[in-house]
């Protein structure tokens, strides 16, 4: 999409917080021995990369549209070398 991507500090320490969760999908996590730590940050990279996408696209919408135009009238340097 883009040569700047969505970026965090992988280093940074963690820290502890409270959360409320349903009671029967703890007793299956538990039971299942799942790393929740692990689960909500994977979701959160998931969610906050959709985030940030959707915002860059927001973002850079005009630009976008005005190459996509201009491509369609223009073409583009190879189209009369291409083989395919």
């Amino acid at each position: 999409m883009t040569t700047k991507e969505f970026k965090y500090d992988h280093t940074t320490r963690r820290k502890a917080v409270n959360l409320t969760i349903n009671q029967d999908l703890l007793a299956s996590a538990r039971k299942y021995k799942l790393n929740l730590s692990k689960i909500l940050e994977d979701s959160l990279i998931t969610e906050l990369k959709t985030r940030w996408q959707n915002e860059w696209l927001d973002e850079n919408k005009a630009a976008i549209s005005a190459y996509n135009k201009r491509i369609a009238r223009h073409g583009v340097f190879s189209d009369g070398i291409r083989r395919f």
